[in-house]
């Protein structure tokens, strides 16, 4: 008797290999999918204020873990015209001078910050001691970037997908909008983000109110926000914070900020 059933076994093999192919067709795909998603993403955020940050729920999970239950997050989101001018001027002062004409990266600021850290790297190794103080070269736009999206750390995919960000929000983002995030999502203090919820924390004022001297010192902490205090400043954020208030006068001061666009 002749079965009417193939033992040729080409069935079973067609039936194996459309879940390959499927499965191909998602791996082909899936950076697109990501880049329609992550450009959705930023785009929503050019009108929408965000909530939280990635910085901030991963700081309040770091806390919960430590067993650090009294941990809260101060955030208050302030728009930029609600902030005195001095501060969005002195984080520029401070962080990124060339905030206005980049496109999210500073190639002059790397290659200086590359040749600096070398220079470090040597001498402490001719010292024996520790390398100190060695220089960043992040633009506010790809700070803003990691603080927004990301998390803590350093490893080449998460730099890969800061630069990624940096572009979309470049691209997507005016100036303004771009250190109006900053200025509400920066860390001030451990567990104080932002313009609004740091001047309340030290110095019982609205953001709106802040000096000169005050915003400067805000600025000034940045490197370290949970190392350095702005309420009680020590000799190191003292002398940074009068150099930043001399750039920012080179800058133009409030005056500067009518030219972003």
């Amino acid at each position: 008797m002749v079965s009417g059933t193939s033992t040729d076994g080409a069935g079973p093999r067609r039936t194996q290999a459309r879940p390959r192919r499927r499965w191909l067709r998602w791996l082909l795909l899936s950076p697109l999918v990501f880049a329609l998603l992550t450009t959705a993403q930023v785009l929503v955020l050019r009108f929408v204020d965000p909530p939280l940050s990635a910085f901030m729920i991963a700081r309040h999970f770091k806390a919960i873990g430590e067993g650090d239950w009294s941990y809260r997050t101060r955030y208050d989101w302030r728009d930029l015209d609600a902030i005195a001018p001095a501060l969005p001027v002195s984080l520029v002062a401070a962080e990124d001078q060339n905030f206005a004409t980049h496109h999210g990266f500073d190639l002059d600021a790397i290659e200086k910050a590359r040749a600096h850290n070398q220079r470090m790297i040597e001498r402490a190794e001719k010292r024996g001691t520790p390398v100190k103080r060695l220089r960043g070269a992040s633009t506010i736009s790809q700070q803003t970037a990691k603080n927004l999206f990301l998390w803590s750390g350093r490893s080449w995919v998460r730099k890969g997908l800061e630069a990624w960000y940096t572009v979309l929000i470049e691209a997507l983002w005016p100036k303004h909008r771009i250190l109006e995030m900053y200025a509400n999502i920066a860390e001030f203090g451990d567990g104080t983000y932002g313009a609004q919820a740091a001047s309340v924390r030290f110095f019982n004022r609205d953001a709106s109110r802040l000096t000169a001297n005050q915003a400067a010192r805000l600025a000034a902490v940045l490197p370290n926000p949970r190392r350095y205090d702005a309420g009680k400043p020590g000799p190191y954020v003292l002398k940074r914070s009068a150099a930043i208030q001399r750039q920012a006068g080179h800058l133009g001061g409030a005056a500067w900020l009518r030219t972003l666009d």
